[in-house]
């Protein structure tokens, strides 16, 4: 039996993201191309929706700690939400804060030109949950406690 081209293979957060990842700027909405001739006329943008679940299509940047190539650090997730999902973490600086994905999928890619190739993912989720501690990530200490370095 072959596996499709375009399947996507579900993946717990931690394996894919074993430090976790940063998030810059904010969810947006991803809009499908619009054209100048769309834009003079004042049409709105429409919002990408999946082919196979159906659900709208947003993005955001992120950051992984753990990739040491600089060049393939940064990248978009794209969620797969009927409304737009929002962090459950608050920011560490302004515009990056620490995320965990849940409903995370991969699906692998040919990225690169030429004889530069190099294999690649397309990530998605279907939100955000909490941070936990472990794995490089921090949670923020209940009312009453102190973290470790602090007592």
């Amino acid at each position: 039996m072959a596996i499709t081209r375009g399947h996507r293979f579900p993946i717990e957060f931690d394996e894919a993201f074993p430090q976790g990842l940063v998030m810059v700027g904010e969810v947006s909405p991803d809009n499908e191309y619009q054209s100048r001739e769309d834009r003079a006329a004042g049409r709105p943008a429409r919002q990408r929706i999946d082919e196979t679940t159906g659900k709208r299509q947003w993005k955001v940047a992120v950051t992984d700690p753990s990739e040491v190539n600089a060049k393939r650090a940064s990248f978009e997730i794209t969620f797969l939400a009927d409304v737009q999902p929002v962090p459950a973490t608050t920011e560490v600086l302004p515009g990056m804060r620490p995320i965990e994905l849940e409903g995370l999928t991969a699906e692998p890619r040919v990225a690169g030109n030429g004889e530069f190739k190099y294999q690649s993912f397309v990530f998605r989720a279907t939100g955000f949950k909490a941070a936990t501690s472990g794995s490089g990530r921090s949670k923020a200490p209940a009312a009453g406690e102190q973290s470790a370095k602090a007592a």
